[in-house]
C-alpha cells in the first residue's frame, strides 16, 4: 500500500500550497473549520465498513496530546478494488453518499492510467483530490457503479477504460 501512502502524501502537500492545513502523521486535510479525513485501505468487509464510516470523528494531534473532531467528509482511497457490496452500501445509503467518496487506486497502481470514483459529496477537498489525479497522474476518471441489476456476475462493479 506504499503506494497509496504515496499518493496522499504528495496530495498533501498540494492542499499545503494552497493554504489548507494538514497533519504530518494523521491522512486529514482541515479548510475553514471542516475535516476530510483521508482513509487508506486494501480491503474491509462491509459490516465493519458501516461501523467505522457512521462514527464521523477524527483524531487531531495537538503538540504531545490529541483531540477528537467531528469528520466532515471521509475519502476512502482503496489500493484493491472495493466489494459491489461496498459500493451498493454507498449508493443506497443517502447520509453516506453525501459525505463519502470512494477511489479504487487500483489501476492506477497497477500502471494504468484509470481511478474508479464515487464521489457525491461537495466536498472541495475531494473536488481538489481528483484534480490531482488527473494532473499528477494523468489519470482518466470513471464512475464506479454497481453492476448487480445489469447482468453482470454478483460481486462485480464496472469501470469503463477509456477509448
Amino acid at each position: 500500500m506504499s503506494g497509496v501512502w504515496e499518493i496522499v502524501t504528495k496530495f498533501k502537500e498540494l492542499c499545503r500550497s494552497h493554504g489548507w492545513k494538514t497533519s504530518e502523521s494523521e491522512d486529514w486535510v482541515e479548510v475553514k473549520n471542516s475535516y476530510h479525513n483521508l482513509v487508506c485501505v486494501q480491503d474491509i468487509h462491509p459490516s465493519s465498513f458501516k461501523r467505522i464510516a457512521k462514527n464521523t470523528k477524527c483524531v487531531i494531534r495537538e503538540g504531545l496530546g490529541y483531540r477528537v473532531v467531528e469528520s466532515s467528509y471521509t475519502a476512502w482511497l482503496f489500493s484493491k478494488m472495493p466489494s459491489e457490496t461496498l459500493v451498493r452500501t454507498i449508493l443506497e445509503d443517502p447520509d453516506f453518499s453525501c459525505r463519502i467518496a470512494l477511489y479504487d487506486l487500483s489501476s492506477l497502481l497497477d500502471g494504468k492510467n484509470i481511478c474508479a470514483t464515487l464521489n457525491r459529496t461537495d466536498s472541495s477537498v475531494f473536488k481538489k483530490f481528483e484534480g490531482f489525479l488527473e494532473n499528477e497522474f494523468k489519470a482518466k476518471l470513471q464512475p464506479l457503479s454497481s453492476t448487480g441489476g445489469s447482468g453482470m456476475s454478483p460481486g462485480t462493479y464496472t469501470i469503463t477504460e477509456p477509448a
